[in-house]
């Protein structure tokens, strides 16, 4: 161990056995001394180059430390000054009130051990890269207040009811013809069950499949985590199964799995399609091992290149795929209203589950959908944002190619509303999504759906909300940072 002559009032030590992990222990101990107050709130941080300097070791590997603590919330970069020190009593406070929580056993053991508001939703600029969100200003509000206008003068001359939880009728036969035409699902109205959204049918699913203790469900890895806290609160052991350009490696599958959730039209987050040959194994193990499958079809509606691979539950033969469709991107997420195809075995049992949980979703809104559905308004809707969306896919993949392609190279994917790219050096990925989430608002590291840090790191954009124009100029001024990344923390 050595020690060179402070530039910080406490020394840094490096491990001369390991050159490679300087940016490791350098960021681990200066966060370490902002925890304790070594480091106080409102310490000004030395250059990385007087850093770099005064501990003997490179410039790029004290900007990369600097830049992990930045993602932290630990350092505020400052442009054209010196970064400072964040004040962490808040962050001190929040974790003091979690451990508060862990410890009250009137709460059930899942919830104290699950850290409050971990999957609220993040703030972000309405305009921006954020995933998953569809576009307000292109949607058909006129049409859509005339139809629950409508829904509204029928509503008044009909006497007070308690709807089926199933689905009001003319809803679930909307759909069924919907997914029948626009995804090749094979189904009857009889065989569709409305939830309020997709998250609902994850709880209703978990609730149906899962036995506390025993059941072990396989999840893809990285994959979407409230799907994940749905499985987990109903007592699942969950099972970690990597993807790569294929989709959900079916050959890592363990045996003994009796649920599998898969994303198979576009990957939650990295956006590839499982292969037809995927899809063929992944069905058959489920045969051979007794297993059922769960198909989030999130959304499939959005595709822009060739025609699509039909869905799991199109080339299901033995009844064990459930296929969960959404409103929430084609139309809007407000509107809560999702589907489950349930295979005829599980059907009444699901319908009796649904009506514990939530008895019946409200009427009036799905009597609106199912006029929107049956008067071609949805198909034509799709069918126009399937333009724009494609549009700014284009240019934001030629963005990428253009301003970012020393760092990033898109992973292949042809539908949805995000698209994911590799980082070509994953040594530099602490500083590269560091950059990424300060100047390119709403964009996502892939590690934010997985279970460890990715071998591969990737960044997540998503385009459904982004002004055409405005893709080009972000990913710009990404690079600009990119370049120079002493820019917003050196003096």
């Amino acid at each position: 161990m050595n020690s060179q002559e402070p530039v910080f009032e406490f020394p840094i030590r490096f491990d001369e056995g390991d050159p490679g992990g300087r940016t490791r222990r350098l960021h681990e101990q200066l966060r370490a001394a902002i925890l304790d107050g070594r480091l106080a709130a409102g310490a000004v941080l030395p250059s990385t180059r007087q850093a770099a300097a005064g501990l003997g070791i490179a410039r790029n590997t004290v900007i990369a430390a600097y830049d992990l603590l930045v993602a932290e919330g630990y350092v505020l970069p400052r442009a054209g000054a010196k970064a400072v020190v964040a004040d962490v009593d808040r962050l001190q406070r929040r974790g003091e009130a979690r451990a508060s929580v862990a410890a009250d056993t009137r709460i059930a053991p899942h919830w104290r051990s699950t850290a409050a508001g971990s999957l609220a939703p993040r703030m972000l600029p309405p305009r921006s890269f954020r995933l998953g969100m569809p576009d307000h200003l292109q949607f058909p509000h006129e049409v859509w207040r005339r139809l629950m206008a409508q829904s509204l003068r029928t509503w008044s001359k009909t006497a007070f009811a308690y709807p089926p939880s199933q689905g009001i009728p003319v809803l679930r036969e909307a759909i069924a013809k919907h997914v029948a035409f626009a995804r090749a699902v094979a189904c009857t109205a009889e065989d569709i069950v409305v939830t309020s959204g997709a998250q609902q049918a994850f709880d209703l699913l978990a609730r149906l499949l899962v036995t506390p203790g025993k059941t072990r469900v396989a999840v893809e890895d990285p994959g979407y985590p409230p799907l994940r806290a749905a499985f987990a609160a109903a007592g699942a052991t969950l099972v970690p199964v990597p993807v790569d350009d294929e989709g959900l490696c079916v050959e890592a599958l363990p045996p003994g799995v009796q649920v599998i959730s898969v994303t198979p039209s576009h990957q939650s987050p990295t956006g590839v399609a499982l292969s037809l040959r995927r899809r063929l194994a992944l069905l058959e193990y489920a045969r051979a091992h007794d297993a059922v499958i769960v198909e989030d079809d999130y959304d499939g509606e959005f595709r822009y290149g060739g025609r699509p691979l039909d869905a799991l539950q199109t080339l299901d033969r033995d009844a064990r795929v459930f296929y969960i469709g959404t409103f929430s991107k084609s139309l809007f997420p407000s509107l809560r209203k999702g589907f489950v195809v349930v295979p005829t075995w599980a059907r009444e049992r699901f319908i009796a589950v649904k009506h514990v949980a939530d008895a019946h979703c409200d009427t009036l809104t799905q009597s609106v959908l199912a006029a929107f559905i049956r008067d071609g308004h949805l198909a034509r809707h799709v069918r126009r944002m399937r333009g724009i969306y494609a549009r700014r896919r284009e240019v934001l993949l030629e963005g990428i190619a253009h301003e970012l392609s020393a760092w990033l190279v898109p992973i292949p994917s042809e539908a949805g509303l995000h698209l994911a790219a590799r980082v070509r050096d994953p040594a530099q990925a602490g500083r590269i999504i560091a950059k990424t989430r300060q100047h390119a608002p709403g964009a996502i590291a892939a590690a934010d759906y997985g279970f460890e840090l990715p071998t591969v790191p990737a960044v997540v954009f998503g385009f459904g909300v982004i002004d055409e124009a405005a893709i080009v100029p972000a990913l710009r001024k990404l690079r600009r940072a990119l370049e120079l990344p002493l820019a917003p923390l050196a003096g």
